[in-house]
């Protein structure tokens, strides 16, 4: 597979920000475009380390040289089997944490799914059944805690006349040592407004300790922080990003960069990311 660097380093956009600062109630900060790959498996999510990026699709973790874009390594899931929707790649300690669901088939479930890095051999697999929703993201926060993100939504798929439940039933949890939810949080109604009949697709944790989501579709990063009472999460700004939703991580090795996804194109995106306020 030939993979071209779209966009050098050297040569970064800076995004407007104009749009969304007209639709957000919250501060609007500013983002770079840095480097963009072309990535055929860039359909779900991409998670990143200090070597490597990892292209995500339903059945498929493609793994990537950072600085130039050259394919390493692939797993790919067989036809039928038990892996049917990977959503996210966090890279933690040598392995990629994967949310995993049956999306769109109802009943909702979900595992937790990890490979090895290096190897992409998968190692672990926890699941979580029928529970909140439809999992869609993993992290690990700065004290070492996971959290994910239960997805629900609104909109109606083929093999139901139903919606596929609420997208207001969305949570954010954070699990304990053994995987059950510790506590959990809803997001304010003007921020599920924003994912139209969708939902939360990504989330990550960021540099300043606070948890960045994305929408499905929308080109930005949502930050979030937990409130001092009650169970609705804080939505303080809002960042354009050169993505299309979905699943992204945080580079741990450099401090604000972003890599995202544009699945239409099938591109990932490298994005330095500007809070408001910040020059």
């Amino acid at each position: 597979m030939k993979t071209a660097l779209m966009v050098a380093l050297s040569l970064a956009v800076l995004l407007p920000a104009a749009q969304a600062e007209e639709a957000s109630p919250v501060p609007v900060g500013r983002s770079e475009v840095l480097a963009t790959f072309a990535i055929k498996d860039a359909r779900q999510a991409v998670g990143v380390d200090a070597e490597a990026f990892y292209a995500i699709d339903n059945t498929v973790i493609a793994k990537f040289e950072k600085a130039s874009g050259k394919p390493l390594a692939r797993w790919e899931g067989p036809s039928g089997g038990p892996i049917i929707h990977l959503d996210s790649a966090a890279v933690i300690d040598g392995r990629i944490y994967t949310a995993h669901s049956n999306y769109p088939e109802w009943p909702m479930t979900s595992s937790l799914e990890v490979w090895d890095a290096a190897t992409l051999k998968h190692v672990e697999s926890h699941s979580f059944g029928i529970d909140r929703g439809s999992l869609t993201w993993i992290d690990r926060d700065a004290k070492g805690q996971f959290w994910g993100g239960f997805a629900n939504y609104n909109r109606v798929f083929d093999k139901s006349p139903l919606a596929y439940s609420n997208k207001y039933n969305t949570q954010i949890v954070r699990f304990d040592k053994d995987w059950r939810v510790a506590e959990a949080y809803v997001l304010p109604d003007n921020l599920v407004d924003r994912f139209a009949d969708m939902s939360n697709s990504g989330g990550s944790f960021g540099p300043d300790g606070k948890l960045y989501l994305t929408g499905h579709d929308n080109a930005e990063l949502y930050v979030m922080e937990l409130p001092e009472m009650g169970s609705v999460l804080r939505w303080t700004a809002t960042i354009p990003l050169q993505i299309a939703g979905q699943g992204f991580a945080f580079d741990r090795t450099k401090p604000d960069v972003v890599y995202g996804i544009i699945r239409k194109t099938n591109q990932v995106t490298v994005n330095r990311i500007i809070p408001p306020g910040v020059n």
